[in-house]
């Protein structure tokens, strides 16, 4: 008599269950200041899900935002995927977020504050579920902007100066 398996759910720590960035937008650290991040589920249709597998993503100028007690992803575009029959969603349209309510209460009184918005950080996936991290963000003055340059390009010539020193030596 054979016994059968039960089907178990993936162990947490084998390599299927990693996250897997999919696109990070880095303009987000460069534009704003970033503080708390949450992740959130989102609502996608299967032509999607496979077009943000292959990296068609994109988060420039996107951002969430509360309304009527639920969340929203605005302007991020998910270009059609090629292999799609007839039903194309728009590539820019308004997609739902998956947050709890206790989520969304706290993130309304938030961002009622002067100055602070809902930014997406990353998409990426966990387990085959595609995942945004959003930020609460505050804009940067474009001095702020400027000194952070300014500071990453004394560091890259620090470096280049240590290993140059380390080359000869």
């Amino acid at each position: 008599m054979a016994s059968k398996k039960k089907s178990q759910s993936p162990d947490p720590r084998s390599p299927e269950s990693e996250e897997k960035n999919v696109y990070v937008n880095r303009k987000a650290r460069h534009d704003y200041f970033l503080m708390a991040r949450l992740e959130a589920g989102i609502v996608l249709v299967g032509s999607e899900v496979k077009s943000v597998r292959q990296g068609k993503v994109s988060l420039q100028d996107s951002y969430a935002m509360i309304e009527a007690g639920e969340a929203f992803l605005v302007n991020m575009h998910i270009s059609p995927y090629e292999k799609s029959g007839h039903f194309l969603p728009d590539p820019k349209r308004k997609r739902k977020l998956l947050l709890r309510r206790s989520e969304i209460r706290r993130l309304t009184g938030k961002v009622a504050e002067k100055g602070l918005t809902l930014v997406p950080v990353r998409v990426y996936l966990v387990r085959g579920r595609v995942k945004v991290e959003l930020a609460l963000a505050k804009g940067k003055p474009k001095r702020d902007k400027r000194q952070d340059i300014a500071k990453r390009d004394a560091e890259r010539e620090m470096r280049r100066r240590e290993a140059r020193r380390d080359k000869l030596a």
